[in-house]
Formats: C-alpha cells, structure tokens, sequence
C-alpha cells in the first residue's frame, strides 16, 4: 500500500486512515458531519495525491487527446481546464478525467487514483502519433482547499488574485514560497476553492502554510468520506460507482461532455446510441421518509417490478435527509417520477430529483 508524502501528519493528526485505491488515505478525522459542514460554510483540506497525473507533450499531443477522449479538447486556451472521458470499445467509460492546457503542445491529464495503470495503458496503446508521454503520478501530491473562505484564507501566500481565477481555469504561479504551482479553480464539492499541485518533496511545507494562513479562518483537515457526500450532495459521478467499463456516457447524463464535433473512441456507436436513445438513465432522487440508501440497493415501480440500482446513496448532511443516484429505465427516469429503494425487503418512496442535491 502506497503511502502520500503528507501520510505522517495525517496520522499526527489522529486520522482514521484505511486503503483506498491502492494508498493509505485519511477517511475522518473529526467526523463526516463536522467535516461536511467545514467545508459547505468555511473552508477545509484535503489530501487527494492519491491522483494520477499524466503530460502528454509535443505536436500531436491535441490530436491524440482528441482521438482518446469524448470532449472537445480544441476548444480550450491555455490556462483552462476541461472535464472529459476516456470511452472504450464497447460504449463504456474507462475513466472520467481533468484534461489541463499548460502550454500549446502540453497538456496535463488528471485521472482517478484506482485507474491510473489502466488508463495509462489505454492512452499508450492510441499512441501512434509519436507524442511524448510522462506519468508524473508518484511524483506530484494535490491538495484541495475546498469552501466559500478558500480565496480569502490562501490570498495571502501568492501573488495572484485567486478571486480573479474562474471555474476551471488555473495560473501556474508562486505559492506559499514555491514557484511553478498549479493553482486551479477546480475541486469535487461544490463549495468553491483550489486544487494545488506540487512535488511530493514541497508537500509538508505547503500544507503547514495552509494550515497557518488559514488559521483565521478556522481551516481544519477533511477525509474522504466527507469528500464523497459533498460530491454526491452536488451529483458529481465517482467511478467505479456512478459510471465504469459498462456505463455509457449517455446513460450517465454525461452528454454534455460528449461532442460529436469529431471522432473520437466508439464516437460512431455513440452517435448511434444518441439517435436511437438509451433504455437506462442516471437519475437523482430523494427518499420521501427516513431512511439512507446505499450502493447496489435494488430500485423498484410501484408494482415491485426492479427497474435499476442504486449506484450512490448517503444521508445529506446539508439536507438531512437520504438522496443517491442510481441507474432506471428511461420510461421511470423523468423527474417527479415515484420510485421505491428496496431497503431490508422494505420498498421505500423516493422521488426522482433535479441536481444538484444541494443549493447554495
């Protein structure tokens, strides 16, 4: 099991630590709740360089990404981000991605952590245009310092203006005493704040500066257990449970980052799928009396009948009661629509959502 550079101050700092994706990572600390509310109403860090971070460089670098990813990767200017996906053969997705514009003929691929020999492998095995591929996983941590007071707290350890950073966009710039620091408008809850990526050997001093400027501002350490109900709070798929090697990107209301612009892996298949439609949706819902639902609880109609999954499942923490995603047929996915979350043989009302979960 792979440990972080930051692994020893979270065990300092009394952390609950178990393995996740292959790393030994901070699941709480204080608790989901406190942890959930930190972030939502002030700002808190998390330790994500359990992350993959690829640079695919040179001239046919767009062109490659293009061929690999759904996405339309032409489209962004240096200094912006892109949320995309790696689409497989069969209509499924290898892996969800942050694709980053460092430079004309340079980019930075962000994946999940559980994925990262996967996804380098697939990328490697597109290659044939020659493009330069680095895999700089073990060598970067990421912090993301995610909440309402994030630009406040950090303002003073750069130079940059971060309130004048935009959604998915970064500066590569000095930070906390270090230069050429990703600083990026980006993070999985919904609240606002940066994701910081460094070198394993800056990681102890970044977050000890964090932590002082933040001070203030009462920042404090959160786990990943509070990073997956922010997450699910705003609909934002996790692999490996919302979307996965089966799941189309049409399924997973994912259109949106699915351009038929160009071709792309299975682009044609897909375009098919869209035509045509698909017999299974991603929905949202809420449960219309206590009770939680998890991963893999069966869905059901009124009559009984299964008509899907659930894939996500939490008691919100913001809201106080029990929401998740999961899979339905499309004739049961509008919302509105009455649903039934099978719990201990119990067939309990639920209600198909809009998203996000959580409304600021």
């Amino acid at each position: 099991m792979k440990n972080t550079a930051l692994t020893q101050i979270h065990e300092g700092l009394g952390a609950k630590m178990l393995p996740f994706a292959g790393y030994n990572m901070p699941i709480l600390y204080e608790g989901v709740n406190v942890e959930h509310e930190t972030v939502r109403n002030g700002v808190g860090v998390f330790d994500v360089s359990h992350m993959g971070e690829f640079i695919l460089s040179g001239p046919n670098a767009l062109p490659l990404i293009q061929k690999i990813t759904s996405n339309d990767a032409s489209t962004i200017t240096i200094g912006r981000a892109q949320y995309s996906c790696f689409t497989n053969n069969e209509g499924g997705i290898v892996d969800d991605l942050i694709l980053y514009k460092i430079e004309d003929e340079k980019y930075l691929l962000v994946v999940n952590a559980s994925n990262i020999e996967k996804d380098w492998n697939w990328i490697v095995t597109h290659n044939d245009l020659g493009v330069v591929m680095e895999n700089l996983s073990d060598e970067y941590s990421l912090l993301a310092i995610q909440g309402p007071k994030a630009v406040e707290a950090m303002q003073t350890l750069t130079n940059i203006d971060l309130a004048a950073i935009n959604y998915y966009h970064f500066e590569i710039a000095e930070f906390a005493g270090f230069q050429d620091i990703i600083i990026s408008a980006t993070g999985y809850t919904g609240s606002g704040g940066f994701e910081i990526y460094c070198k394993n050997d800056q990681a102890v001093a970044i977050w000890n500066k964090v932590f002082e400027a933040g001070k203030a501002f009462d920042i404090k350490p959160i786990g990943l257990a509070a990073r997956d109900t922010l997450r699910l709070e705003m609909g934002f798929c996790l692999y490996g449970n919302d979307i996965n090697d089966t799941t189309s990107p049409l399924e997973a209301g994912l259109g949106w980052i699915t351009k038929f612009t160009k071709e792309f892996t299975n682009s044609e298949n897909l375009k098919k799928q869209k035509e045509t439609g698909v017999t299974k949706k991603l929905v949202a819902f809420e449960m219309q009396e206590r009770a939680v639902p998890r991963q893999d609880y069966e869905i059901v109609d009124a009559s009984g009948t299964v008509i899907g999954i659930v894939t996500s499942g939490t008691m919100s923490p913001s809201m106080n009661k029990g929401i998740g995603l999961g899979y339905v047929t499309t004739a049961n996915s509008a919302v509105d629509s009455s649903i039934y979350i099978r719990i201990r043989k119990n067939d309990v009302p639920a209600k198909v959502v809009k998203l996000p979960f959580y409304k600021k």
